[in-house]
């Protein structure tokens, strides 16, 4: 003990004398020396005030910190710490130190001076830091810096793309030289920084026209290109959006308004014309990646039609036809079997095939539209070369194209003379590319009878000798497709089979085996989904393909790969299984008509009636036709056309059409797969879907069928079904749907409110039939304890009212539960109405015995809740009148009532009348003679 008090003792001297460094040699040995831990303390505490001399900072607030273990309120290395800790940059911990020595010593002035001066540093600190500058320039730091660690540099850029979408954010980045700092970023050729760079550039164009403008200029519509052009989903699909964000800012999608700035921002045009060339410049290039052609095209289509018909400009669809038809025929026409061809993707002729009939129907006169046809008629020509087998096939692949596109110009092209024969010639050509063409093309241009009567005339035995000879599986299964086509060409009407009995089932259970195969790539595979998509027309063929579980999960799987041109075919193909297209009424009357002048009758398979319909549905959902549906639905807006949504709608409501089912199909995701098809493609098929949803909404917890915020996206689709052209069925199921919304949460019944659906439900609740009606009111009832809704009833000049107390004197008991429950509601809410009650109909005391009489708990309940409000309403002659009438007598009959479970609610709710009564002091309480 002597050793180390000694040694302490040395220390403090020389640490006086200013010998530092032998002090801290003297407190080092008597930290070995020492037992005693107060004593230990000590001598650390001064040893850390020597490292603090020598701007040892670490060893200076280690130190301190063993002292401060063994005594917690030891000042001196509190303050020491504190010392330390500030030298090292510890702000807000050397703030907790000091703060600590404030509370222990108050009146001590250095140690509050240092607590305002840290507080004013951690405050200025925080400021900086929290900065949108300081922010946006440390982004900037830790990207450009190449040996930040790369999960550092991931979350700045995930950073940077964040203050981008914000516009204070992205006019600092802008501001702070960004634009030449992402450039940088760009010029790395790290694909992540790349992404980073072009998410942040999509950020700041968004919804400013001037920055959009500057972005272009500084950046350059080329150097864009050449980003989507790189071998790189992601990166393709990264800058289409900043193409697209660019657009909707330069096209009127920000609403800003410049003022004087506004001069240098007008004229958008020449960015967007230049924007317009270099996209058509990339739809023919090779230099540009499968990915990147997709996203031009993508492009392309999205913004050169009109988005609104009733704009009778359609200049960018004529200048893409002069700049840019011929480009986008040659993408139709490539024939990726053969060398030289332009790099693509699964998906992209059918993506350009999609742009040219979106282009045609943006035409607006007949001349325009020769114009088209002219251009492809002259293009087709100049391929054909009998000299030149390559140049031939390309011809015939554009026709194809067109076929799949703008149908009515590929007919005609097809109509052209020797065109049929050359592709049938072509089939029994050696080479097998020729034949895959042909049959490819033959497949498409056989979609009219009268197209399918010339190939099954001149086609079918070719199709089928190649069929039986060919060992190339690619071109067995489009001879296989070609043969399904031409034997579905009478449609689901069983007596125009093309072929004898028997043979579609075979050729089905071929494209079903084909179908299986998984060692077949999916670009073959998906033929046999086409075959199916027509095959299944014959009711024998889609009831033997439900059945084969295993085939049906194999096209479920390849609706959800990458291949997206599957989907149509998918779509066709389960509208057929469930039966759920278009199908118009035949009067029994035209039937006869028919059959007496022996013209054609269409007939009904005997397995298309209503009980196989339904096995099939059950066989569907339980391959798991929802999760197909839900990826389905989530593909390529370019791929995902209008009409292929439609076909996705009905399918949807054909599965929901057994209330047993929807559980299955909230469980599988199906509730969120509907909102985007109800509310964006053709009307029918937006009404398919909202009706589905409607079935949906009606029996299921909407937290659970629709997650999250989609709720509210409910709403709008189930309210479109409440419009007069809609059918009875759509009207019912819509208002059962919004009850069932409407009793979950007031910010949904608010939601209801704002999407104008109250005129609507009190409409059908003057209507005739009876369940429309019932629905209307127990809708209206669930709604009345929303405050917009309470001021309607409020309003005078109306009979909202009246037809409520008018509904509760009906015989129907569901129909008065939901009106006497919505009186309730109402009274309870707002006093006002009690007295405007007993006004707007003077049968409104009898219908109110009713209700107190009635033999229904449930309404009997309500109708005792009415009368408590009217007495508690505040009007005290409402009130006398109500027990001076035969009401009294009814509420102490039920009062007085022994206690019965089935009936308490209402014996308690007569008593609390007969309570608020004698408070009233309108009745005295019953008391026995002396």
């Amino acid at each position: 003990m002597e050793d180390s008090i000694q040694l302490k003792d040395e220390g403090n001297k020389l640490f006086q004398s200013g010998d530092t460094d032998k002090a801290i040699e003297c407190y080092s040995k008597a930290i070995k020396a020492c037992k005693d831990k107060k004593e230990l303390a000590v001598i650390y505490r001064n040893r850390s005030a020597c490292y603090l001399k020598k701007e040892n900072f670490a060893n200076a607030a280690s130190d301190a910190s063993k002292a401060i273990d063994v005594d917690a309120a030891d000042i001196k290395a509190l303050y020491r710490r504190c010392q330390a800790l500030e030298k090292l940059g510890k702000l807000d911990m050397a703030f907790k130190d000091v703060q600590r020595c404030a509370t222990l010593e108050p009146k001590n002035n250095t140690f509050v001076e240092t607590l305002r001066r840290l507080g004013a540093e951690i405050q200025g600190k925080l400021k900086s830091t929290f900065s949108t500058d300081a922010r946006v320039q440390n982004m900037f730091d830790i990207l450009i810096d190449d040996e930040m660690e790369k999960d550092k540099r991931e979350k700045a850029a995930n950073n940077l793309i964040v203050l981008s979408r914000e516009d204070a954010g992205a006019e600092r980045i802008f501001q702070n030289n960004g634009v030449p700092l992402l450039l940088n970023m760009i010029e790395t050729g790290k694909p992540e920084m790349i992404l980073a760079a072009v998410r942040t550039l999509s950020g700041m164009c968004t919804g400013h026209k001037a920055r959009a403008m500057a972005i272009i200029h500084m950046v350059g519509v080329d150097k864009m290109c050449s980003i989507m052009a790189v071998d790189n989903e992601e990166l393709a699909l990264a800058t289409c959006n900043l193409f697209q964000c660019i657009n909707d800012s330069l096209t009127g999608g920000d609403k800003r308004e410049y003022g004087k700035e506004e001069a240098l921002v007008l004229d958008t045009s020449k960015d967007l014309k230049t924007i317009l060339l270099s996209l058509l410049e990339m739809v023919a290039s090779k230099k540009v990646s499968g990915h990147g052609r997709d996203q031009a095209l993508n492009l392309l289509s999205k913004n050169v039609p009109r988005t609104d018909m009733k704009n009778k400009d359609n200049s960018k669809a004529l200048f893409t036809i002069d700049h840019g038809l011929k480009k986008i025929l040659k993408v139709c026409g490539q024939v990726p079997e053969l060398p030289d061809q332009l790099p693509m993707t699964d998906n992209t002729q059918l993506i350009a095939s999609v742009l040219l009939n979106k282009i045609y129907d943006d035409l607006s006169c007949d001349p325009e539209r020769d114009n088209f046809r002219d251009i492809c008629d002259e293009y087709i020509k100049s391929k054909i070369d009998p000299n030149d087998m390559d140049r031939t096939i390309h011809a015939i692949n554009t026709i194809s194209g067109l076929l799949q596109g703008p149908f009515d110009v590929g007919n005609v092209l097809v109509g052209r003379q020797g065109i049929m024969e050359m592709m049938v010639a072509l089939c029994a050509s050696e080479r097998e590319v020729d034949q895959m063409v042909a049959i490819e093309a033959l497949i498409h241009s056989s979609s009219k009878m009268s197209r399918a009567s010339f190939i099954i005339t001149n086609g079918v035995s070719l199709l089928k000798d190649i069929y039986k000879k060919t060992n190339n599986e690619k071109i067995k299964i489009r001879s296989l497709v070609g043969l399904c086509k031409l034997g579905s060409a009478g449609g689901d009407d069983y007596g125009l089979r093309q072929f004898a009995e028997g043979s579609t089932e075979k050729l089905a259970k071929q494209c079903r085996k084909w179908l299986c195969n998984p060692k077949i790539d999916t670009k073959t595979r998906k033929w046999a989904i086409e075959g199916l998509a027509y095959l299944t027309n014959d009711a024998d063929v889609k009831d033997d393909f439900v059945e084969d579980e295993t085939a049906l999960k194999a096209m479920f799987d390849l609706a959800k790969s990458k291949d997206k041109t599957i989907i149509y075919s998918v779509a066709c193909t389960l509208v057929n299984c469930t039966n759920c297209y278009e199908k118009k009424e035949v009067l029994p009357e035209l039937i006869q008509l028919a059959k007496f002048s022996k013209q054609h009758v269409p007939e009904q398979h005997p397995k298309d009636k209503k009980d196989f319909i339904e096995k099939r549905v059950k066989r569907l959902l339980k391959a798991g036709i929802i999760s197909a549906l839900a990826v389905m639905v989530k593909a390529d807006s370019t791929i995902l056309t209008d009409l292929t949504k439609e076909m996705l709608s009905r399918v949807f409501l054909a599965l929901a059409m057994d209330a047993k089912d929807r559980g299955t199909i909230v469980a599988q995701g199906g509730g969120k797969a509907l909102i985007p098809l109800a509310l964006e493609g053709t009307e029918a098929g937006k009404t398919k879907a909202s009706h589905a949803l409607a079935k949906i909404a009606s029996i299921s917890n909407p937290e659970i069928a629709f997650p999250g915020e989609r709720v509210y996206e409910v709403v709008r689709p189930l309210v479109s079904l409440l419009q007069t052209d809609k059918d009875g069925m759509q009207n019912y199921e819509a208002l059962r749907g919004l009850t069932n919304l409407a009793g979950y949460s007031d910010k949904l019944r608010v939601k209801i409110v704002k999407e104008k659906a109250l005129p609507e439900i009190e409409n059908y609740m003057f209507e005739d039939h009876d369940q429309i009606r019932q629905a209307a009111t127990e809708c209206m009832c669930n709604l009345v304890t929303c405050k917009e809704v309470q001021d309607r009833y409020l309003e005078d000049g109306n009979d909202k009212l009246k037809l409520i107390i008018l509904l509760c004197g009906e015989d129907d008991d569901k129909l008065q539960v939901a009106a006497a429950g919505a009186l309730a509601m109402l009274t309870a809410a707002q006093k006002t109405l009690c007295h405007k009650l007993s006004l707007v109909t003077t049968q409104w005391l009898e219908i109110l015995q009713r209700l107190c009489i009635h033999t229904n708990p449930s309404i009997q309940h309500r109708g005792l809740v009415i009368v408590y409000n009217m007495l508690n309403s505040d009007n005290s002659e409402l009130a006398k009148k109500l027990m001076e009438s035969e009401l009294l007598e009814i509420l102490s009959v039920i009062g007085k009532a022994e206690n019965n479970p089935k009936r308490q609610d209402a014996i308690d709710a007569a008593r609390e009348c007969l309570v608020k009564a004698m408070d009233l002091s309108l009745i005295k309480p019953f008391t026995s003679p002396p």
